[in-house]
């Protein structure tokens, strides 16, 4: 008895009752974690916009690229990546999402269309019909997995001196009104 007056209760114990609290706690949290899982869904990352024509400004000021960007993105759209690599092969990228979300980009080097198109569109990219944009030849370029691109390129003299190619996931109409509207610095000197 106790000092109480009361009985005292005890109970057996043993291994396996510890080993079955234990059981019973790992499921608990188990099922915890896997309805947390299945209910929370993680928050949105916010699209982050970079300023492209101070990036602009700065590539056309080397001289190598003409830097073809638009002078003002279509309602909407957002820049989203920008990048210009000087030096012996120097490339020039401007990435932008569409108003719905689609992928748009221009990318710009020293080197021929078939190449940007391997690289940026599919290695195994196919070339479809020229097709006329601001009054200009452009190639197009698709590959299986919804990817379409327009591209051209300029010669001096006969010589090579640049290709541009804009591609993306965008549909076809938008991905050409972009290319027509894209501008470029002055011509760079022959290599």
């Amino acid at each position: 008895m106790s000092e109480s007056g009361q009985p005292s209760v005890r109970y057996q114990r043993s291994s396996g009752g510890l080993l079955a609290a234990l059981v019973v706690t790992v499921v608990a949290v188990a099922a915890f974690a896997g309805f947390r899982a299945l209910t929370n869904s993680p928050p949105a990352t916010p699209v982050t916009t970079v300023d492209y024509a101070t990036a602009v400004k700065g590539a056309r000021a080397d001289h190598e690229l003409m830097v073809l960007a638009p002078p003002r993105l279509p309602a909407g759209w957002k820049a989203t990546s920008v990048s210009y690599l000087t030096g012996m092969s120097p490339s020039w990228h401007l990435g932008m999402l569409t108003d719905t979300g689609h992928y748009v980009g221009v990318e710009e080097a020293r080197t021929t269309i078939a190449e940007l198109a391997q690289q940026y569109v599919d290695p195994n990219a196919t070339r479809g019909k020229d097709v006329q944009i601001g009054g200009s030849t452009w190639q197009t370029w698709t590959d299986t997995g919804g990817d379409y691109a327009v591209a051209r390129s300029l010669t001096a003299r006969g010589t090579p001196v640049e290709s541009w190619l804009v591609v993306g996931t965008a549909p076809q109409a938008q991905v050409q009104a972009l290319a027509a509207s894209l501008v470029g610095g002055r011509v760079p000197r022959a290599k």
